[in-house]
């Protein structure tokens, strides 16, 4: 797999690269500050990027900002971001668009090699990978939103969805029947008025771009 990391803090890039290199991926480009991410993106055309959110020379949301702009130029280029922090917004506008291939990792995350490989290559294949904190604050910060209506178990399901899992790791987790799940997804979707479907990740995508719409307007 073909990489591209842009990251500031010297030491953390030369250890992703180190990382990746050792997993038997290829990193064909490093960026140290928000205006190298684009153009190198649009030179090496990577099979996914690593961004930090908050680069030279503003450490705002420059990385975010050269996501998004590459994505437009790159249709469906798989983007794995990396935070310090669990920043709602930022998951919320890189999700926003509904668009395959997205995740949002805490830095934390990438001390855990095994987890952060994993999804690495799930949003390279497509899929999603949300940091586990990042969903809890997107299903807890909620009032008076079709959430309320879920049941215990079902909140637990879509929070699994959403940190990219299939129905059979579902079932795993919750030690349950792959049909009790797909019950449960069946029930989620009803509930949040989305239409059930079985078409993969973008199931995930659909109830998080509804999470962070409703979040927006401040519901």
């Amino acid at each position: 797999m073909r990489v591209m990391i842009a990251e500031d803090n010297a030491l953390l890039r030369e250890g992703l690269v180190l990382l990746l290199t050792s997993a038997g991926h290829e990193v064909v480009a490093v960026a140290g500050s928000g205006p190298e991410i684009l153009p190198a993106l649009l030179q090496h055309r990577p099979d996914v990027a690593v961004l930090d959110v908050r680069m030279p020379p503003g450490f705002r949301d420059e990385g975010l900002r050269a996501a998004l702009e590459a994505r437009q130029k790159i249709p469906g280029l798989p983007v794995l971001v990396l935070s310090q922090y669990v920043e709602e917004s930022y998951a919320a506008e890189l999700l926003g668009g509904g668009a395959s291939g997205v995740g949002y990792l805490l830095k934390d995350r990438v001390g855990r090699v095994d987890e952060f490989l994993d999804a690495l290559e799930r949003v390279a294949l497509g899929g999603t990978a949300l940091d586990p904190e990042v969903v809890t604050e997107l299903l807890t910060r909620r009032r008076d939103s079709p959430l309320d209506s879920l049941t215990p178990r079902e909140r637990e399901v879509l929070k699994l969805m959403a940190e990219g899992h299939d129905n059979a790791t579902i079932a795993k987790t919750l030690v349950v029947t792959e049909r009790s799940v797909s019950k449960h997804i069946g029930n989620i979707f009803l509930k949040l008025h989305l239409p059930p479907s079985d078409s993969g990740h973008r199931r995930v995508l659909a109830v998080l771009a509804y999470l962070n719409d409703h979040q927006q307007k401040g519901v």
